[in-house]
């Protein structure tokens, strides 16, 4: 079960991490920082540079987290705060398939990695060498989802906030 662990941590969490290194550093084809401050602009996330900035970091920390399996439910909870933000601000109503631009991909994303966390690290893990449970308790990886879902909410409700009058100016 370890080794099936450790494989699944690496794909996932090194593909999920490749996926925020595309939005960070514009890796791999990625759009990078300026794009996606000018993608976030357009769904009126705000501010659009550090939602941008948010959304690679969660994906690109998220992801590693979970492939060294270090930090409990941490790196899950990162990545269900980013995939579930996309899924209310990009993808709802949209059905869901991802070929209709649906929430397939972030829900699989969400669901891949609370099955890793759930199932915990397994011994081939950084938490385990260190003898650590920090965070990996159900109570724990609970109210990290808990939390996670919060701040999605409040992530996808700001864009709908009315704009100041000096950013009205601004534009």
């Amino acid at each position: 079960m370890s080794i099936a662990l450790l494989i699944a941590r690496l794909i996932f969490g090194l593909g999920l991490a490749a996926h925020g290194a595309q939005k960070l550093f514009g890796s791999f084809g990625g759009p990078g920082p300026k794009g996606m401050e000018g993608f976030m602009a357009s769904m009126n996330m705000r501010p659009p540079m550090l939602m941008g900035l948010a959304a690679g970091l969660g994906e690109f920390g998220g992801g590693l987290l979970i492939a060294l399996g270090f930090l409990g439910g941490v790196g899950p909870g990162l990545l269900a705060v980013v995939m579930l933000t996309a899924i209310f601000t990009v993808h709802w109503g949209k059905g869901f398939f991802v070929t209709g631009n649906g929430w397939e991909l972030p829900g699989t994303y969400i669901a891949g990695a609370l099955a890793i966390d759930f199932a915990g690290f397994g011994v081939y893990s950084i938490d385990k060498a260190l003898g650590w449970s920090i965070l990996g308790s159900d109570t724990d990886r609970w109210i990290i989802l808990g939390i996670a879902v919060v701040i999605a909410i409040i992530n996808s409700s700001l864009r709908f906030l009315p704009r100041s009058a000096s950013a009205s100016v601004a534009k």
